[in-house]
């Protein structure tokens, strides 16, 4: 069969199973778009208004189907923006696939209109960055970069796509479908020898995280940990990957982590580690275990073996997968239930906080949606103070999903509700955004309404900058520069994209605000009064203040 590199492409998409894809268009990759007129219902595009939501978009999809996400921009500004999502899906480890426009091989090198030496740019920022150069060679390289975004650590593949490659005919082969490759799984050894040092324990601690898990896997992992009774902590940002309502189940260990998770991990004579990078969140600052040699003796299991020993050495190295890993686990029996026992209760002690400032309070709608929302819901969020709420006052059940970055970038939240209404129409997804963070990606709202893949977002307003000024107070007090906001009207914004909206003033008019978001059929923004006050669940903006003022006085 001839057909040019851009049908090819499709068709081996197709082959892989891809059912999904985003993107802004682009005049570099008209072949491809074309390919994709006759695809609807078999690889949709969901058209997006911005690459970087378009790359969101792609990475939560992958964080949360574990196939990879497709996005599609054009070369030069399209990829520079969508840059953002490719840096998150690396730190989340999400499988996701850029498909890029670049200029034709015949002007390579010579700075054409929007040329980007891919390689070079992502070359540190992705698993992976190529560039087609025969078309014949396009199945293989297609390929590799499914199997590399989706085995051992998972993470973003960059394909860059020239413009002949993509109009040049050919009669390659399409792809037939993608390799069956299992995870790797433990020796007897390995797991005989992680559970003789687990017995061994007086104060252990499973910490695991990542975004490869089965149900299978969590399953076994969670029935190991209940039968050993042993705390678990969860990664930052993976706390939905562990039953929040298990007994076993202590915290997060993530930003503004919680004093009794600290002196967890701090105390902890034994940590098994499954799937786990030790990003900066989870260790508070690489403080939490010695750097190159923990105090602790850490079992670290990881599909990859380029995170084990990264950067900490550990006194057992598994290379395996967390499934598997999981699966070859027995109980192991020790002296610790006081252990356990005390940590769940200082975890379950976290959700009581005082009456918050202000119009409204969200430790009491936090409360009223963790009783009421639906066991499968998706949350999603972006960046900044408000994430406390869904991150701290949520429990996730098994069913339910958290999307939200490792890589701390804002905006993220809006484009990964969209992604995960795409993927699951009939669950509710409920977006938690700040009104900074809502505004660095809005314009999405355009891609909700015209793929009819409307999510309920929540925007807490407090016309600031909240986790810069809470920064401000306590390092420049009562100095407050480039963190207040003027906001437009968020309601007929949303109403202006099909959405429902309205404000809510007050506590007392969440509820009913809230069903008739939830019952509404076009999706729904409400926006949220919240006093700058509010900052924090246990400290207010001004009490920060006063406290910065105080230390200042008292070194003067």
């Amino acid at each position: 069969m001839i057909r040019n590199g851009g049908r090819l492409l499709v068709e081996c998409l197709i082959a892989l199973g891809a059912t999904k894809s985003f993107g802004v268009p682009g005049e570099s990759y008209l072949a491809v778009l074309d390919a994709l007129h006759d695809t609807h219902g078999r690889l949709d595009y969901i058209l997006c208004r911005n690459e970087g939501g378009a790359a969101f978009m792609a990475s939560a999809y992958g964080k949360l189907t574990g196939m990879p996400g497709l996005c599609f921009v054009t070369r030069g500004p399209g990829v520079t923006n969508a840059s953002i999502g490719v840096h998150t899906a690396m730190q989340d480890s999400s499988p996701m696939i850029l498909f890029v426009g670049q200029v034709g091989t015949d002007m390579r090198g010579r700075e054409a209109f929007q040329e980007i030496d891919y390689r070079a740019v992502f070359g540190t920022v992705a698993k992976w960055a190529v560039e087609i150069d025969d078309v014949a060679r396009l199945p293989e390289i297609v390929a590799r970069a499914w199997t590399t975004a989706t085995t051992g650590r998972p993470g973003p593949v960059v394909v860059a796509l020239p413009e002949d490659m993509l109009t040049t005919l050919t009669e390659a082969a399409r792809l037939s479908g993608p390799a069956a490759i299992f995870e790797p799984a433990p020796s007897a050894d390995a797991t005989a020898s992680a559970l003789k040092l687990l017995a061994a324990a007086e104060r252990p601690v499973l910490l695991m995280g990542g975004a490869n898990w089965t149900a299978d896997g969590r399953a076994a992992l969670q029935a190991f940990a209940q039968a050993s009774d042993i705390p678990v902590v969860a990664a930052f940002r993976y706390q939905d990957q562990f039953d929040n309502h298990s007994p076993a189940f202590v915290g997060e260990a993530g930003v503004g982590m919680v004093a009794h998770v600290k002196n967890l991990i701090r105390d902890a004579d034994v940590i098994l580690a499954v799937n786990v990078r030790f990003g900066e969140m989870t260790t508070d600052g690489y403080t939490l275990l010695s750097v190159p040699v923990p105090r602790q003796k850490l079992i670290h299991v990881h599909g990859s073996d380029r995170e084990i020993g990264k950067i900490y050495v550990p006194a057992l190295g598994i290379h395996a997968g967390p499934n598997a890993f999981a699966k070859a686990l027995t109980p192991v029996k020790g002296r610790w239930t006081e252990w356990r026992a005390a940590a769940r209760k200082a975890y379950e002690g976290t959700f009581s906080a005082p009456v918050q400032p202000g119009p409204v309070d969200m430790v009491a709608v936090s409360a009223w949606l963790r009783e009421t929302l639906p066991a499968d819901v998706i949350l999603t969020n972006g960046a900044g103070n408000f994430t406390v709420w869904p991150n701290k006052f949520f429990k996730f059940g098994p069913e339910a999903r958290l999307l939200a970055p490792q890589s701390g970038a804002m905006g993220y939240g809006l484009p990964a509700a969209v992604a995960a209404k795409v993927a699951f129409p009939e669950r509710t997804v409920v977006c938690f955004a700040g009104d900074g963070d809502f505004q660095m990606n809005c314009q999405e709202l355009g891609t909700a309404m015209q793929a009819g893949a409307q999510p309920i977002v929540l925007i807490l307003n407090n016309g600031i900058y909240g986790t810069i000024r809470a920064h401000q107070e306590r390092h420049y007090p009562a100095r407050v520069s480039g963190t207040s906001l003027e906001n437009p009207d968020f309601v007929t914004l949303a109403k202006a994209y099909g959405f429902h909206a309205e404000r809510v003033a007050s506590t007392q008019d969440f509820v009913a605000a809230f069903g008739r978001a939830l019952n509404s059929a076009t999706g729904a923004v409400l926006d949220i009064a919240i006093s700058p006050e509010a900052l924090t669940p246990r400290q207010t903006l001004s009490q920060m203040r006063d406290a910065a003022l105080a230390s200042q006085k008292a070194k003067a």
